[in-house]
């Protein structure tokens, strides 16, 4: 299943941005993907669903926006670093 295999890449991702003990609390992950990007979109929104649930994630959700193409791209991490002033 590719999307279990893109879903743990992603979050490998998440976790070296974190860095060290987690500088922050992950709370959305963005992804753009292809309609020709060889994935079922709603298979890999689930797989990161469910590794997002997981430590050291939490409750950390993905967004995923589809449009054309081969596209598969990490768009963004939004990350609450407990600064209420960010």
């Amino acid at each position: 299943m590719h999307e279990m295999s893109v879903a743990l890449e992603v979050c490998r991702m998440a976790e070296e941005r974190l860095g060290p003990g987690g500088s922050g609390r992950l709370r959305l992950v963005g992804l753009v993907v292809g309609d020709d990007a060889g994935l079922e979109p709603d298979n890999l929104s689930f797989c990161l669903d469910a590794l997002l649930a997981q430590p050291p994630f939490g409750e950390a959700r993905a967004r995923l926006q589809r449009c054309g193409g081969d596209v598969l791209r990490l768009d963004f991490l939004e990350v609450d670093d407990g600064d209420p002033d960010h």
